[in-house]
């Protein structure tokens, strides 16, 4: 079965791009964030990054003291950046989607990746090959779009009062796991929904210790700077996971 590859998608490509280059967005209050503090002590590690993007992580694993760091992406053109905006000699950038890491030569301390699962349709053999990359007491972590976003394949998100503001969120088929095609700058994009339970007990059943979960939501700090942030609070955006090797 072809991978998708819709960042390759130039209409696609532009419209995430803008979205990323703002300073203020969802990555950068929530995700980022959180996924940093996660991190283990780097220093003499080496590191796999799962759909390193542009590569801005990869960069960073390598100022935080790691001994290497292989990035891999489906994308060309998000590795052309990666390449040209993101390089050091400690990293290697490989084209290349997560389904075939077990084609990459060693092992890894650490492997990450940053919203990339919820486009992966076999989710559990990625996690298995990702346990068999990983050396003994490796460390994986993960973030990807909330179980309760996924869910969502058609119709309207919110309801809203007389006003527009929203009220509360719909949800429906959240226990039919499935494709989902959505609307996001082109049509046809494909993500997987699975339920918060499979998600964990396919972690668990591979060999993984669940050590930390994270949903974030705006705290008050947060909400006194970005207001528009404040639907947050009737759902997460974002489930970041950190596992250990048993």
């Amino acid at each position: 079965m072809a991978k998708q590859n819709i960042y390759d998608n130039e209409v696609f490509f532009e419209g995430y791009k803008k979205i990323r280059d703002k300073e203020v967005n969802a990555n950068t209050v929530f995700e980022i964030p959180v996924l940093f503090s996660m991190l283990p002590d780097l220093k003499g590690k080496k590191i796999l990054d799962l759909g390193c993007g542009f590569g801005e992580h990869c960069l960073e694993y390598v100022r935080m003291g790691a001994e290497s760091v292989v990035g891999i992406d489906i994308s060309q053109k998000m590795l052309k950046i990666a390449r040209e905006e993101n390089s050091d000699p400690k990293i290697t950038y490989l084209n290349m989607p997560m389904e075939d890491i077990s084609d990459i030569e060693g092992s890894f301390d650490v492997v990450l990746s940053s919203l990339a699962f919820h486009y992966i349709d076999d989710f559990e053999g990625v996690v298995k090959k990702v346990y068999e990359k990983l050396n003994s007491n490796g460390v994986f972590i993960f973030s990807q779009e909330h179980p309760l976003n996924t869910c969502h394949s058609n119709g309207e998100r919110w309801t809203r009062d007389e006003n527009g503001e929203k009220i509360h969120v719909n949800l429906k088929n959240y226990c039919v796991e499935k494709e989902v095609e959505s609307e996001w700058f082109v049509d046809n994009v494909k993500k997987y929904h699975r339920m918060f339970s499979t998600i964990i007990n396919t972690l668990v059943d591979s060999g993984f210790v669940i050590k930390k979960i994270v949903e974030p939501f705006p705290d008050n700090d947060i909400l006194s700077k970005y207001p528009e942030f404040s639907d947050n609070l009737h759902k997460p955006d974002f489930l970041i996971i950190k596992a250990q090797k048993a």
